[in-house]
C-alpha cells in the first residue's frame, strides 16, 4: 500500500469541466440583469469572484460529468485505508459538497474570498501541509507544473499530449489517466449540423414564386442558408451551455458534449460569438433585409434560451415562430414577396409540430426531463387537442389559398393542388396519431424527414404542385 498522502485537483481532473464557468453561466442564466455585477466582482480578485458566485449559485453533485478512470483508481485507494485529499482552485463551499456526495476525501481545501488555491499558492500550502516530496498529486493543467515538481509521484488526468510530453521530459515516469475524448468532434456535435437542414425553410419562397431557376436569386438563398446555419449553431452551443444542469438530469440529454464533459464549457462560449460574427457578416453580404430578419431570429432564440422556453405554450408560439422567420428570411434574401396565406399555412403548421415536440417530451418522461420548463406531466391532456386543432387549421388556410384569385397569377392548373389538402389532411392526422403512441422523433422535423410516410405523402404534394405549374 502506498502511504503517502495523495492530492487530488477537482476542475478538469477529478471532473471533467470547469465549475467556475460553469458558475458563471449558471448565474447568467438565473440573474441576467446583474451580469455586470460580475465585472465589479472580477476586479476585486478571481478569489472573490468564486467567492460571490457561489453564494448565488449551487450544484447537483450527483450528476457532474467525474472522470471515471480517476474516480474508481480512487476508491479503490479509500479501500485500501490511504489518505485522499481534495485541493482545488474551486469555492470552498462547491468543493465541500462534492467531497460530501463522494465520501473519500480526509480533507478538503479550497479558495476563499481571498484566496484563489490554484498554482504557486496552492503549491506553498500542500508543501507547508505535507513537505516537499512527501505527496502524489493528480492535476491536469499547466498551472499544476509547480505542484507536481514538489511531488513525489506525478498523475496527469485528461491532460493534452503536449503538457504530458512536457512533464515527461523535466520529470521522468508518471501515471496517465483519462483524455480519450475527441474534443473537437464533440464540440462540432455540439453545433447540431444536422439540424441545418430545418433551413431549407429558406428556399420556400423561391419554390413557391417558381424562381428557382434565376441564379442570383439561388445563390442569394443558398449564402442565407449557410449564414442561417452559422446562427443556428452559434445558438445552439449557448442554449446548452446554459442547460447544463438542467441537461444533466434528462434521460437523453445528458450525453449532450457540455453536459457530459466531453467539450470544456470555455470552447462553447468562445465558439458561439465566432459563429454568430461569421452568421452577420455573411448576412450582411446578402442584403440588408435579411441581415435585419437573421438578427430578429438571433435575439428571439436568445430570449428564448433565457426565459422563453420556461413559460408554457409561449415556448411553444415562439418555436413556431422562429420556423416561420426562416422562410420570411428566405423572402428577404431573394427580394421575393411573401404571401399572408403562406405565412398564415406556416405558422399554424409549424406551432402544430412545436406544439407536437412538447407532447412527446411529457409523454412517459421522468421528472428530470421535465426540469427547467413549466410544465407538469398531465398538460400532455390538453396539448393535444390545441396541436391537433393547429394543423387543421392549416389545411383550411391552404385551401382557402387553392380557391383564391391570388392562385391564378402563378398557377395554370390550379385543380391539381386540391389534391394536395386530403394528403395534408391525412398526414396532420397521422403524424399526431404517431405522437399519441409514443412513436414520434423528439425533434418532428426530423421525424417528417426520416418517416416513409411522411416523405410518400411529401413526394405526391410535390408532384401535384408541379403538375399545377
Amino acid at each position: 500500500m502506498n502511504t503517502r498522502p495523495l492530492v487530488v485537483d477537482l476542475d478538469g481532473t477529478l471532473l471533467k469541466t470547469d465549475l467556475l464557468i460553469e458558475s458563471l453561466l449558471l448565474f447568467i442564466r438565473h440573474y441576467p440583469w446583474r451580469i455586470f455585477s460580475l465585472l465589479a466582482w472580477l476586479l476585486r480578485g478571481r478569489s472573490y469572484l468564486k467567492h460571490r458566485i457561489a453564494q448565488h449559485v449551487d450544484f447537483d453533485a450527483a450528476v457532474l460529468p467525474y472522470t471515471g478512470d480517476l474516480l474508481h483508481w480512487l476508491r479503490q485507494e479509500h479501500a485500501s485505508g490511504r489518505q485522499i485529499v481534495l485541493a482545488t482552485g474551486s469555492n470552498q463551499k462547491h468543493a465541500d459538497k462534492i467531497a460530501e456526495h463522494l465520501g473519500l476525501f480526509s480533507a478538503v481545501h479550497g479558495s476563499g474570498a481571498a484566496v484563489n488555491l490554484t498554482g504557486q499558492t496552492k503549491c506553498s500550502l500542500l508543501r507547508q501541509i505535507f513537505g516537499e516530496r512527501n505527496f502524489d498529486y493528480a492535476g491536469n493543467a499547466r498551472v499544476d507544473l509547480p505542484i507536481w515538481s514538489q511531488a513525489a509521484q506525478i498523475i496527469m488526468v485528461n491532460a493534452p499530449a503536449s503538457l504530458r510530453r512536457l512533464v515527461a521530459r523535466r520529470h521522468g515516469e508518471h501515471l496517465v489517466l483519462g483524455g480519450s475524448d475527441n474534443r473537437l468532434l464533440g464540440l462540432l456535435r455540439a453545433m447540431r449540423p444536422h439540424q441545418w437542414i430545418k433551413n431549407l425553410l429558406i428556399f420556400t419562397p423561391l419554390l413557391f414564386a417558381h424562381q428557382f431557376t434565376q441564379p442570383d436569386k439561388l445563390l442569394a438563398s443558398l449564402l442565407a442558408f449557410v449564414a442561417f446555419g452559422l446562427c443556428a449553431s452559434s445558438v445552439y452551443l449557448l442554449n446548452d451551455l446554459l442547460d447544463i444542469q438542467d441537461d444533466r438530469h434528462h434521460p437523453s440529454k445528458r450525453r449532450r458534449p457540455f453536459a457530459a464533459g466531453t467539450v470544456p464549457a470555455l470552447w462553447g462560449l468562445l465558439a458561439a460569438p465566432v459563429l454568430l460574427v461569421s452568421a452577420l457578416l455573411l448576412g450582411w453580404l446578402v442584403s440588408p433585409a435579411f441581415l435585419l430578419v437573421l438578427g430578429c431570429y438571433y435575439l428571439v432564440t436568445l430570449l428564448y434560451s433565457l426565459a422563453i422556453k420556461r413559460v408554457v405554450l409561449l415556448d411553444a408560439v415562439t418555436l413556431g415562430l422562429l420556423y416561420t422567420l426562416r422562410i420570411i428570411a428566405g423572402g428577404a434574401a431573394t427580394d421575393i414577396p411573401l404571401s399572408l396565406w403562406l405565412l398564415s399555412f406556416a405558422m399554424f403548421i409549424f406551432l402544430s409540430l412545436a406544439i407536437a415536440k412538447r407532447c412527446t417530451e411529457l409523454r412517459g418522461k421522468t421528472a428530470g426531463s421535465l426540469r427547467g420548463r413549466g410544465y407538469l406531466h398531465d398538460d400532455q391532456q390538453i396539448m393535444v387537442p390545441f396541436g391537433i386543432a393547429s394543423g387543421y387549421l392549416s389545411v383550411l388556410v391552404l385551401a382557402l389559398y387553392i380557391n383564391s384569385n391570388e392562385i391564378q397569377l402563378l398557377y395554370r392548373q390550379p385543380q391539381w393542388l386540391w389534391a394536395t389538402c386530403p394528403l395534408l389532411l391525412y398526414w396532420v392526422s397521422y403524424f399526431w396519431l404517431k405522437t399519441h403512441r409514443g412513436d414520434m422523433h423528439h425533434d418532428p422535423i426530423l421525424f417528417a424527414l426520416r418517416d416513409k410516410t411522411s416523405l410518400l405523402i411529401g413526394g405526391f404534394m410535390f408532384l401535384l404542385l408541379i403538375m399545377a405549374i
